[in-house]
């Protein structure tokens, strides 16, 4: 059995020099390959020290499903603690940004080229030097708030290559209703993502996400296959990482099991 550890790896992001990734790889038998689930907010995802706003203790959820399905998954978290992470989490294409007063930091969107960063350079990176099961069936992407919605536009950009997306209080009320059905009708694909996507509604800016969330999600259920979509609300959850820590661990059983 190799004991569990966590890698640094310092990749090339487009026109920002290097950004660190750390990818969390549970113990497992010599010869044993995991499935994977890439992740926004790496600062955010191992440790109390690394993150200024909380932590997902993702490891703990990691050790528990292997004790409770005897499964596990590597888990990459790509870090996004700069002066740019809201716009590099925000995707241009889906519509114009209709930002709120107090979200003034998303005027230049480019999650475009963080979803490139990921696909292009990321995953090959990750699945040529780590334990990694590989293709769709054993890749998976979440992120929060902002990367939320991230997960959302790029599990739904390549449903070739993420088989399900943990969409945790995604920003959809940065878009119009019209932007948002257009950009969802477009999606066509043989196999489509799982989407499970979680809103709480215990403070301010949850309520507003909670809002354009089921908003969203009526639109999906419209378009989107019905036996690939999962809402969970937990109406006391506010926008934090201690609820997205929450139901992180069932969204990695459900990856792992469904």
């Amino acid at each position: 059995m190799i004991d569990e550890k966590i890698f640094e790896l310092r990749l090339p992001y487009p026109e920002k020099g290097e950004r660190l990734v750390r990818v969390f790889v549970p113990a497992h038998g010599e010869s044993e390959k995991l499935p994977v689930i890439y992740m926004t907010d790496g600062q955010n995802l191992f440790d109390e020290e690394s993150s200024g706003w909380g932590c997902w203790h993702t490891r703990e959820s990691v050790r528990a499903e292997r004790k409770l399905s005897g499964k596990a998954a590597i888990i990459v978290g790509i870090h996004n603690d700069n002066i740019w992470r809201d716009n590099e989490l925000t995707p241009g294409s889906i519509g114009e940004v209709i930002a709120a007063d107090d979200m003034d930091n998303y005027t230049a969107p480019e999650g475009e080229i963080f979803d490139r960063f990921v696909t292009e350079t990321v995953m090959p990176e990750v699945e040529s030097r780590f334990p990694v099961k590989t293709g769709r069936d054993n890749t998976a992407f979440c992120g929060s708030s902002s990367g939320g919605l991230q997960s959302f536009f790029t599990s739904l950009s390549h449903p070739e290559k993420f088989r399900a997306a943990g969409v945790f209080s995604p920003a959809f009320l940065l878009y119009s209703e019209n932007d948002l059905r257009a950009w969802i009708g477009k999606i066509s694909a043989p196999e489509l993502p799982y989407l499970y996507i979680y809103t709480g509604d215990g403070d301010e800016l949850e309520h507003r996400i909670f809002v354009s969330v089921e908003l969203t999600y009526d639109i999906l259920a419209e378009l989107y296959p019905p036996e690939l979509l999962a809402e969970v609300i937990l109406p006391d959850q506010k926008h934090n990482e201690a609820a997205w820590e929450q139901v992180f661990g069932d969204f990695l059983h459900t990856f792992l099991n469904r």
